[in-house]
């Protein structure tokens, strides 16, 4: 520290921290950026990876969430009770980069770990949904909570880092959560467009481990040409305090840190009401979610540019934060109602934005996802660096104000979560839990003008009064989602309605008083009805193993929809059946389709489970002649998990000896059947294929059908109600075996779960038409024998 003297004035000392070179920031801007970015990929890969050993119930994913989030919140915490003390931020900055990419790298190896002690533990634990809840948040935290903890720590190290030279921390925030945010966009952008499908998982880990290891070695490598800082408790204070408004009374203070809290819970609330809300609109693709997730940090990304030169200026920014509170909440509880006339602008749009590369299929969906959240998501964005300025000023403490105010709206966030699957979304409905989670802003906005009483009593009031009646209003004028959706058209009543934890399932009836049928919707998107094409359909996927199998005992049925394929298993006489179904809503909603489903739910030798497949076919210990399930629809989020390599490997050891798989192949292009064959054919090496070749039938043994055996179980009278097919007519249903399947399908590319592109569909060719089997023409005789 150096001063000198003149014949006027005395010049006040000058700290070497005070002597920063001038491209500190922008470099510090882009290493932020690039940290952003990891951290979504990290966040899209670990979601995919854990939902493959704890299942992709909301109660599973939302306990993952819940660890990745608390990391977070321990990370900013702790961070900012040592940031203040370090005089190399950027160094402390690079090092917790390097630890990121170290332990985030090495969390694939981790899983496998995980995944063997959950198999071996989870049979043995009590099936409490409370108890498997802690269990699977243990196992989540084991693996994330190193390397979160590390991304939580960056925020209020990096606001250390930057706030030299400064005498407002207000812009400086805006811009490196502006900046940081961006970086979140493109992770979650390209994870959810190009990594997963095209990279894959594992290689994904790699790329962006290795992005934050050459982070943490250029922030190394710049701090040594920074002065370092003195240690914040060692300053003493030079001059007035520098807060965006002054010096705030300790009940103002607190209402914006309560604030942010509230916020927290409902942004992460919001955001699980308004996808819930908008798949029923846009279905439920891999596309759809990464859109919405973009569409959500663009506005949060914008609202802090915004802000950012604005925080500068002198404001009466806890009055103007008062106001934009009360405008999320408004603008969050109507975000559904300019949707209603959007078709005829996506249909303009579409040839306009198709020219930059955009494919037509998301045009609707980026529009959509834009116009409901943008508006709520950018002021989102716009308040939260206000407050964050508000509540850390420039005392001598900012830094670790910063890590309480970050951790504490992350734990608000937590709480959003569970509340906003768990309870709003089950016990409100849609249109009931948008209004109840904007209220929490409304609710802030209270609190803020009631802070401001004794100062500004006029404002104060005016909020108090004009607040809930704003609010009231709008809440009035908010859409029910479903009287926009355009799954179902003008032909179609609804039945019954069920917004569960899971999905909302809708039953829908067509025709007039003298015929109808029933159509099964889940998150808007077709899944069952009791047409009779549609029903024969699932009849035969179910009854196909049931005849083809010699002696069936015991049977696994992977979905549940309308019923009609585990039904059609359940009629076999002697057949104990296990039908696994994710949702209880889909459950509840399968009584509207007992007439094709044979009753399936009231029949004694039927057991039902509520749980995700792939994780009962992960844990249990049961053994099936039969094993198959309801149809899957391939573009299906998460679909890749249920027709991967991994997932037939699951089906193929829970199959006794002789046990027969069968899986419907409903690809829609030729790609994607010889994917999903050639897949299937990897564990099933003696694949046949029936019908018109959307049903494969896999066995570890080559499988054969016998003519005598088959006549003599047909003379049964409940064998023929199954199915009335003579043996002639089975044969008929054979298309081909795996010598004629493997010469047509050549070498090709398979599933996996570390690429499960069969979910990522614009990642395959385009325009492609339906596969070509005519030359597939088995030989009976190569399956039959007397």
């Amino acid at each position: 520290m150096r001063s000198w003297t003149t014949s006027q004035r005395v010049i006040p000392p000058v700290r070497d921290e005070d002597c920063v070179p001038a491209w500190l920031l922008p470099l510090l801007s882009l290493l932020f950026f690039l940290s952003g970015a990891c951290a979504l990929v990290y966040q899209v890969m670990w979601l995919r990876l854990l939902a493959l050993v704890f299942g992709v119930t909301v109660y599973a994913a939302s306990t993952v969430l819940a660890s990745f989030m608390g990391g977070l919140a321990l990370g900013s915490f702790a961070a900012g009770r040592v940031a203040g003390r370090l005089r190399s931020p950027l160094r402390a900055f690079g090092l917790i980069e390097i630890g990121v990419g170290v332990s985030a790298f090495a969390t694939p190896g981790l899983l496998e770990g995980i995944k063997h002690l959950w198999v071996t533990l989870q049979p043995s634990l009590p099936t409490s949904l409370v108890f498997l809840t802690a269990a699977r948040f243990a196992g989540a935290l084991a693996l994330l909570i190193v390397p979160t903890t590390l991304m939580g720590a960056t925020l209020p190290v990096v606001m250390r880092s930057a706030l030299v030279k400064e005498t407002s921390i207000g812009s400086r925030i805006g811009l490196l959560y502006a900046i940081n945010t961006a970086g979140a966009i493109v992770g979650a952008l390209t994870a959810g467009f190009y990594l997963v499908a095209d990279v894959g998982v594992a290689r994904s880990f790699q790329i962006a481990a290795l992005t934050n290891l050459v982070i943490g070695a250029t922030a190394i490598a710049a701090s040594r040409a920074v002065p370092a800082l003195t240690p914040i408790a060692s300053i003493a204070p030079t001059g007035p305090s520098t807060s965006i408004d002054g010096a705030l009374a300790p009940e103002a203070r607190r209402a914006v840190l309560w604030t942010f809290i509230f916020s927290g819970v409902m942004s992460l609330a919001l955001e699980i009401v308004w996808f819930r809300m908008l798949v029923t609109l846009l279905r439920p693709t891999a596309y759809a979610f990464t859109i919405m997730l973009a569409a959500v940090l663009t506005g949060i990304a914008l609202g802090s540019a915004i802000a950012a030169p604005l925080l500068a200026r002198g404001r009466h920014w806890l009055q103007i934060l008062t106001v934009v509170q009360l405008l999320i909440g408004i603008a969050s509880v109507l975000s559904l109602n300019a949707l209603g006339g959007l078709e005829g602008v996506s249909t303009w749009l579409a040839p306009i934005l198709s020219r930059v590369g955009l494919d037509p299929y998301v045009v609707p969906i980026v529009i959509a996802s834009l116009v409901a959240m943008l508006p709520t998501t950018l002021l989102l964005g716009f308040a939260f660096p206000i407050g964050l300025s508000l509540w850390a000023g420039a005392s001598d403490d900012s830094a670790r104000r910063i890590g309480l105010f970050y951790s504490l709206n992350v734990c608000g966030a937590i709480a959003g979560s569970i509340l906003g699957g768990f309870i709003l979304l089950p016990m409100l409905g849609s249109r009931g839990s948008l209004v109840a989670t904007a209220a929490f802003a409304v609710l802030s906005s209270v609190l803020l003008a009631v802070s401001q009483w004794r100062v500004r009593p006029n404002f104060a009031g005016f909020m108090t009064i004009v607040a809930p009646i704003a609010f009231g209003m709008a809440a009035l004028n908010a859409v029910d989602p479903f009287a926009i959706a355009r799954y179902a058209d003008e032909h179609e009543r609804v039945m019954w309605r069920q917004e569960g934890v899971q999905t909302t399932v809708a039953v829908h009836e067509r025709g007039d008083g003298s015929r109808t049928n029933r159509i099964m919707y889940l998150d808007g998107m077709h899944q069952a009805s009791d047409y009779s094409r549609m029903a024969f359909v699932h009849h035969r996927i179910g009854a196909m193993p049931v005849l083809l199998h010699p002696h069936p005992q015991n049977a696994l049925v992977v979905g549940l929809g309308g019923g009609a394929t585990a039904g059609a298993v359940a009629r076999y006489p002697g057949l104990t059946v296990d039908v696994v179904e994710l949702s209880k809503a889909v459950v509840d909603g399968a009584s509207f389709f007992r007439h094709i489903n044979f009753d399936l739910l009231q029949r004694p030798n039927v057991h039902l489970r509520v749980d995700d497949g792939r994780n009962y076919l992960l844990t249990t210990q049961k053994r099936y002649d039969i094993a198959t399930a309801d149809i899957i629809l391939p573009r299906h989020a998460g679909a890749g998990a249920l027709y991967s390599r991994e997932y037939f490997q699951l089906v193929r050891d829970t199959l006794s000896p002789g046990g027969l798989v069968l899986q419907w192949n409903g690809a829609e292009s030729d790609t994607t059947y010889r994917m999903i064959l050639r897949t299937f054919m990897t564990v099933f090496p003696n694949t046949t294929l029936w019908a018109d070749g959307t049903l494969m039938l896999g066995s570890v043994e080559p499988f054969e059908l016998s003519k005598s055996a088959y006549e003599r179980r047909y003379q049964d009278p409940r064998f023929r109600e199954l199915f009335d097919w003579n043996f002639d007519t089975i044969v008929r249903n054979y298309l081909a075996g795996p010598n004629q399947i493997r010469a047509w399908l050549g070498d090709g590319p398979i599933l996996t779960d570390d690429k499960p592109a069969i979910e990522y569909f614009l990642s395959l060719p385009k325009n492609e038409g339906q596969a070509d089997l005519t030359p597939l023409h088995g030989r009976p005789e190569e399956i039959v024998r007397p």
